[in-house]
């Protein structure tokens, strides 16, 4: 049997492949709500029924290309579109206005429990207040969207050191506790063609010759 852990110590990547620590966070009860800030009241977090894959892709990648999200950028059209129509996954633009600053992707096929599987804003909505509003929302919405016949019992998202800095202990506060860790190991998309290559400048190019 092959051992699931990896070994300690130093690892070493094939070239042309990257790699990060993911942090994984859950809760198993709604927490307290925090009190509302000035301008929250300016945001507008809606459903995003059945978007186009182009739109998706579009607004993926505006929010996650600078963390390296690439996941759903080459992912087949029938295997995204059957998620995006899925009665089980609920799809949320954030909007301020005219403008849309935001993704929320909150996922409950494997029940009684939900992944909050995408969460982002635009790099121009970052530090601006939305990501704490957007957060909220999303942890409501999670816990509330099942009737009292099939209610989730715990919420969990995964963050990662390719992630904004600050993404761990924005979740903490928001009322997530991390429980676990894993490493990641992929293609990077920056060399695959999937991503441009000055995305993400805070993470290496190492570009095998």
């Amino acid at each position: 049997m092959t051992d699931p852990h990896l070994p300690l110590g130093y690892s070493t990547l094939a070239p042309g492949q990257i790699a990060n620590v993911v942090t994984c966070l859950e809760m198993l009860a709604p927490p307290r709500p925090r009190a509302a800030k000035p301008g929250d009241e300016n945001f507008v977090l809606a459903p995003w029924k059945s978007p186009s894959v182009d739109d998706f892709r579009d607004l993926f990648r505006r929010v996650g290309q600078d963390w390296l999200w690439h996941s759903r950028l080459h992912m087949p059209d029938e295997k995204l579109r059957a998620i995006l129509d899925s009665q089980d996954v609920d799809l949320y633009r954030l909007t301020l206005g005219d403008d849309v600053l935001g993704l929320l992707e909150l996922d409950f096929r494997e029940a009684p429990q939900c992944e909050m599987s995408f969460f982002g804003l635009v790099p121009e909505a970052i530090g601006k207040g939305a990501g704490r509003y957007l957060v909220d929302r999303g942890i409501y919405l999670a816990w509330n969207r099942r009737t009292a016949q099939m209610p989730i019992d715990r919420l969990w998202v995964h963050t990662c050191t390719f992630d904004h800095p600050a993404a761990l202990g924005f979740y903490r506060r928001a009322g997530f506790v991390p429980y676990g860790f894993m490493v990641e190991v992929q293609d990077d998309p920056r060399l695959t063609g999937h991503l441009p290559r000055e995305a993400a400048p805070h993470i290496p190019l190492v570009d095998p010759k």
